[in-house]
C-alpha cells in the first residue's frame, strides 16, 4: 500500500511542478503500481481502476493547462 501512495504522491508532485514529461512518466509508473497491487489483492481491482481513471483524467487536464 505504501508503494501505491508514494506513486500517487509522485504524480501529484509532478503536476504541481507543471513538468509535463515527468507527469506522463509518473502516471504510467503509478498505473503499473496500481495494477500490481490489484493483482496481488492489496487493493480491490475496481478501486485500482477508479484511481487509474481519475489519475489519467487529472494528468490530462494538467497537461492541457500547461500548453
Amino acid at each position: 500500500k505504501k508503494s501505491v501512495r508514494l506513486a500517487l504522491r509522485a504524480v501529484m508532485d509532478a503536476a504541481k511542478a507543471k513538468d509535463v514529461d515527468k507527469l506522463a512518466e509518473m502516471t504510467a509508473r503509478a498505473s503499473s503500481v496500481l495494477d500490481k497491487a490489484a493483482k496481488s489483492g492489496t487493493i480491490h481491482w475496481k478501486a485500482a481502476a477508479r484511481k487509474k481513471s481519475r489519475l489519467a483524467a487529472s494528468a490530462q487536464k494538467q497537461a492541457a493547462a500547461a500548453k
